[in-house]
């Protein structure tokens, strides 16, 4: 850790701060170091986007001139706090990370009987005898027993989701209110475990919008100015009614489910249009199809079986399905987003888009033949990643994955090869904070471990570009979608690095942390 007399002066960021948009305002941030170990420049913030970012402070005569015809102008000192493009979160479930921040925490069970264990003292809290108790964060990989609803309290509804979202475990009560009360085990995985949680009752819409807001609030806390939603809903019609309801921190960029591909062609939805009347905070998205499953659940679809079992995973959408379902998406503006764990369904995602020939995406890549990675360079496509899984699950790839870990969650081979790589939590699988997977691409492990497969390490710089949707820099004309660190992130050891002390984040010159 640094001394105090390293740190720069506490800049002169005011500590409360408008919820409205400030696309009008004149902004001036000055004595910023910009970029990585950048030079200290005044930046110029005029409707919503960097006008100049010079080396000499604007006098008041040309700020008057600027602000000739807006409403407002401000004047920050920075005293040498370093500014970097915002962050993006490229792999959200918003509706799911909001209520998982505040389900019973199950990410310290280390067997079924104790997972099950530690829901019971919130049964004798919970109210009404209906009311759901749900917990997340399980992982069950390693476990000596098996999960199954005898260990769960039969007349209480208990729902118990795994941390990869890709199962589900529900006692006797719960599984009677989606009508499946004859349910064996109360396991419940993949397309089961999907039908469950939107077959199970919500919070009210208006309480879940809500807790997605104060979500927004949280992320740009830690400098994020924008997410990647894959929440399997109407993200387009959800988010709108939420920016235009309350405030929202972070621009959205809302993914469309396969299983709604036809009513968005219907209602004129392309990749990349500006949603109206969003105040240009939302974005048209992919479209989200799957390929196999999870790793942890052990239906990431595989090359080699997985030991034991002779199983090699799931197969969610056959290969010519697959390119057929891209293909039509194409056809029509949008983009598909592939779901590939396993380096058998990394091998069918890329066969589908080198047949259809669109862009698009391939989320999470965990697993990758060695003769793949170079297929990942193909233009327009992106790799979506998510390190902080890394760290996380080392042992259960170790042991599921034995004698592949070499080519598994492999960022460096991925730039080298030439893909174009983005980082998300995949929240609430990981936290929705993006400096946790920075700091895990960077240095491969988050604790006193030593760093796991250490070839597979990628620079600072590199992971604060895929970090930022591959910004770099701040420049001239970028929408002012920005974030102030207290130091520069390049002088911090990796600890320090999921830690780094954000004082500020600005989406389209609107503060949003302060």
């Amino acid at each position: 850790m640094s001394s105090p007399s390293t740190r720069p002066a506490s800049p002169d960021i005011p500590s409360t701060a408008s919820s409205a948009p400030d696309g009008g305002k004149v902004l001036v941030l000055r004595n910023a170091r910009v970029g990585l170990g950048g030079p200290l420049r005044h930046i110029l913030i005029v409707g919503g986007r960097v006008a100049a970012v010079r080396e000499e402070p604007p006098g008041a005569a040309e700020i008057r001139d600027i602000a000739a015809g807006h409403p407002a102008v401000e004047e920050v000192a920075l005293d040498g706090a370093t500014v970097l493009p915002g962050l993006w979160d490229a792999h959200v479930h918003s509706v799911q990370w909001a209520q998982a921040r505040r389900r019973i925490d199950l990410s310290g069970a280390r067997s079924a009987r104790e997972a099950a264990e530690l829901v019971l003292p919130h049964l004798q809290l919970s109210g009404p005898a209906a009311e759901v108790i749900t917990g997340y964060g399980f992982r069950d990989a390693l476990w000596p027993d098996e999960p199954h609803r005898s260990l769960l309290p039969e007349d209480h509804p208990v729902v118990l989701i795994s941390n990869d979202l890709h199962m589900a475990w529900l006692s006797g009560a719960a599984l009677a209110l989606i009508g499946r009360a004859d349910h064996p085990t109360g396991v419940l995985r993949e397309a089961e475990c999907a039908n469950a949680m939107i077959a199970l009752p919500p919070p009210p819409p208006e309480l879940l919008d809500r807790w997605v807001a104060e979500a927004t609030t949280a992320a740009a806390a830690v400098g994020v100015t924008g997410m990647l939603d894959f929440e399997m809903a109407d993200n387009v019609t959800d988010w709108l009614r939420r920016v235009q309801r309350q405030t929202v921190d972070v621009r959205v960029v809302c993914s469309i489910p396969r299983v709604a591909l036809d009513e968005a062609i219907a209602r004129g939805l392309r990749t990349g249009d500006t949603v109206p009347g969003s105040g240009g905070l939302l974005e048209v998205g992919p479209v989200k199809m799957f390929v196999d499953g999870s790793l942890n659940t052990r239906t990431a679809y595989c090359d080699d079986p997985y030991p034991g079992t002779g199983d090699r995973g799931r197969l969610e959408t056959p290969p010519d399905e697959l390119a057929a379902t891209m293909a039509h998406a194409a056809r029509h503006g949008l983009h598909p987003a592939v779901h590939a764990i396993g380096d058998l369904a990394s091998a069918i995602a890329l066969d589908a888009f080198e047949s259809v020939g669109c862009p698009g995406r391939i989320e999470h890549a965990q697993l990758v033949r060695a003769e793949d990675f170079a297929r990942f360079a193909r233009p327009g496509l992106v790799a979506g990643v998510q390190p902080a899984h890394a760290p996380d699950d080392r042992e259960v790839a170790d042991t599921h994955w034995c004698g592949r870990t070499s080519r598994a969650f492999a960022y460096a081979d991925l730039l080298a090869a030439g893909a174009a790589m983005e980082i998300g939590s995949d929240a609430p699988v990981s936290p929705l904070d993006p400096w946790d997977g920075i700091a895990s691409a960077v240095a491969r492990t988050d604790d006193e471990r030593p760093p796991w497969h250490p070839e597979q390490a990628i620079s600072l710089r590199d992971a604060l570009a895929a970090a930022s949707r591959g910004r770099s820099s701040v420049r001239e004309g970028d929408p002012a979608d920005l974030m102030i660190l207290e130091r520069d992130p390049s002088l911090l050891t990796p600890e320090e690095l999921r830690r780094p002390g954000v004082l500020g984040a600005l989406v389209g010159g609107r503060w949003t942390h302060r």
